[in-house]
Formats: C-alpha cells, structure tokens, sequence
C-alpha cells in the first residue's frame, strides 16, 4: 500500500506543503491527500481589503493543485485520532494516515474578553471579513469604526478602512503605544500615516469588555463605536489540544527542529499551528513569514525520512516585516534574525508595492513550492534590502 500522507488545512503553510510534497515525492508512493474546509485558497493577509469592499481574485483550490497528484476533500476536520492514526471529517468519513501535517491554523483570539463574541467582527477568516464588509457598507457618513488592536492586522485594518472610507469616523484602540516596536522613523512614519487619514489613536488602552454601541477600556472609560472590530491576537484550532498530542499553554504542537510532534512521530506541525522555536530560541509568531519557511522545513524533512536521503534545513528567521497602509502607503520595517526592529526601512509608495509583490509572491509559492521567488519579487527584494542597508549604515 502507498504511504498515506494528509495535510490538514489548506492555508500559507498546510498548502506549500502539500505541493511541495508532491514534487518531493514520487505519486506510485503516497496517496497524498488535502483537507480543507474551503473550496477555495484564502489570501489571510489581504483580509482587510476585502472587508473595506475590495474585490479578490478567486483561487480555487482544484485548480491550484490540477495536475500535481494531490487529492483535495473539501471537509472539515472535527477531530484527530493520533492513536488511531485517523482523521474525522464533519461529513461523517475518515481518513487513516501513515504521515499527518496539521496545519488547521488560527481564529481571532477574544483572550477572555466579555462581549467579543457578541459585538465585535473579526478579519482572522474570510466568513469574518464578509461579514464585516456588509456592515461597513450599511454605515452612513460620520458612523464610528473603532478597530481594536495595535499590531499588524490592527494598522492594515484600520488604515484599510479610513482611506477607503473617509466618511467614517475611524479610531484604533492599541494596548501598548503605536508602533511601539518599529523603529524611531517606522513609528514616526506610522504616525504621520495615521495623522494624514484622520484616525483617532487611543494607545495603552486595554479594553475592558465589548458592548453593543463601542468598549469599555481598563478603568472605566468607554469608547463609542457603532461597529467594533477585534484584530488583538490569534489563538489555534482546538483540535490538537483535545488529542493526546504534546501542546504547548497556547494549544500549538510541540515539534522539533524538522517540524516533528515529539511526542508522535507521525504527526507533523505547520503555520500557526506549530510551537516552532526561530533565532534565540525564540517561538517563532503566528504569521505568514513563519509559515513559509516552517512548511518548508516539513515537507522537505517528511520527503528525506521517506527517501532515505539527507534532511535539509531551512533558515528560519525574519528579514522584515512588511505593513500595507492603505493601497497608497507602507512600511517595510527591516528586522533582526529574531525580529527585533534595525534602523532602516522602506516607506510610502516604495514600500507599499513592495508588500503587494510580497502578497503575490506568497500566492505564486502556493502553486510553485519548490521554486524560488517570482523574478520580479526576487529583483525587489534584492533592491529593498541594499537601500535598507544604505539607510542603516547612514542612521
């Protein structure tokens, strides 16, 4: 019998490994097969646009993955049997396995926080963004948007919303100060940014609870909103935490250094799914940019055990971090290996062409895991990262 590999989940990191299995991996071998929840490839870091009415491009998964001898079920997972070695599917099958990837990913995170739930909208998945896209569309001129949330999804969201839709009232609720872990000039640009669109800042501010009609932050204040939107953090799936696998207090897969469940060999953890450990011994975040290269590290190491051969290493560290700030605007903050913020950047229109390479470039790498970047993607980066040392050795 062929090896029977499922992947589990068809987002940045559970999509590029189940392509880059099959190339690594001869089809008379494995019975390779993709499970997703979806019909289609979402694009997580464009979320924010679509919720400001922005159309995207469709990518079915089908066709994405034609001809490359991955089997796609479009199902959604209920529950792992890492005993059993089975899969249970929403649908009522199951599915048995010799090699699992889990890669089912993250939802917005409420942490604890009373009336998220029932009052706020979320941009972590694409039913959430719609949602919201439908309730910004039925506000008036002078409706309050509060967006909740001072980290990435929070400025693009916010800075999103406020160009497409001048007419609102805009306001972010941050719990730290804007920007606080950019560099003196990202933070200095962020600011400017935010000044420009007119959006109202209230950093170090904790929210307490969410009402119908805004929030109520730590002490008592409330701030009015008529939609609230609630970008504070990602927390994962909850499927692996109620298996008998090794997680960690967050619910993510321990793994080693390929990637590997150290508690089930068989098992294989991706994205934001897995507690992977970067430069520093730091855990690595939940994002895109960790997702790639952790994809990577797993298919290629899955590959090796089954052929025999050597297992590579992927560099897992940060280059940047690369925020869009409305379609006009960006901010390309370059990093250390274990992403802490150097003095040189890329900002304005430069950058945010720059992060659309970026965003398209993760789609081209879905459907092409074992080739390098696009070329024009390749050429911007190269050119980024000489201006951005040009900058830092003149700072």
């Amino acid at each position: 019998m062929n090896h029977r590999i499922v992947v589990l989940g068809a987002g940045y990191a559970g999509a590029i490994a189940a392509g880059r299995l099959a190339k690594r991996l001869r089809r008379e071998d494995v019975h390779l097969t993709l499970v997703n929840a979806e019909p289609d490839f979402v694009e997580r870091v464009r979320m924010h646009q679509l919720a400001a009415g922005q159309d995207l491009k469709p990518r079915p998964l089908a066709d994405m993955f034609q001809g490359t001898g991955v089997r796609l079920r479009v199902d959604r997972v209920t529950a792992v049997d890492v005993e059993a070695k089975t899969v249970a599917l929403k649908s009522g099958d199951e599915l048995a396995y010799d090699t699992l990837v889990y890669g089912l990913g993250s939802a917005a995170a409420d942490h604890g926080v009373p009336g998220v739930a029932e009052h706020a909208y979320e941009l972590a998945s694409r039913p959430g963004a719609l949602r919201l896209r439908e309730r910004l569309a039925e506000l008036g001129a002078g409706a309050r948007v509060l967006v909740v949330g001072g980290g990435l999804t929070g400025l693009e969201a916010v800075t999103e919303i406020a160009e497409t839709r001048p007419d609102l009232d805009v306001a972010l609720a941050a719990r730290e100060g804007l920007g606080g872990w950019l560099s003196g000039r990202g933070r200095s640009h962020l600011r400017g940014v935010v000044e420009r669109l007119g959006i109202t800042v209230h950093e170090r501010a904790a929210v307490e609870r969410v009402e119908a009609g805004g929030v109520v932050l730590e002490g008592g204040r409330a701030v009015g909103a008529d939609v609230t939107v609630w970008t504070a953090g990602f927390a994962v799936h909850p499927i692996a935490a109620a298996s008998t696998l090794e997680v960690s207090g967050t619910g993510q897969i321990v793994v080693d250094a390929t990637m590997r469940s150290v508690s089930h060999p068989d098992v294989y953890a991706v994205g934001d799914a897995a507690l992977a450990m970067g430069p520093g011994d730091k855990p690595l975040r939940m994002s895109c940019a960790s997702g790639v290269p952790v994809a990577w590290q797993a298919a290629d190491a899955i590959a090796a055990r089954l052929t025999g051969r050597k297992i590579p290493k992927a560099p897992l560290r940060y280059f940047n971090q690369c925020i869009s700030l409305g379609r006009r605007d960006g901010l390309i903050q370059f990093v250390t290996a274990d992403d802490r913020a150097k003095g040189s950047l890329l900002k304005g229109r430069t950058a945010a062409r720059y992060k659309e390479l970026v965003c398209k470039g993760a789609v081209w790498g879905v459907a092409h895991p074992t080739l390098g970047l696009p070329v024009r993607r390749h050429r911007m980066e190269r050119e980024a990262a000489a201006e951005g040392r040009a900058v830092e050795a003149t700072a």
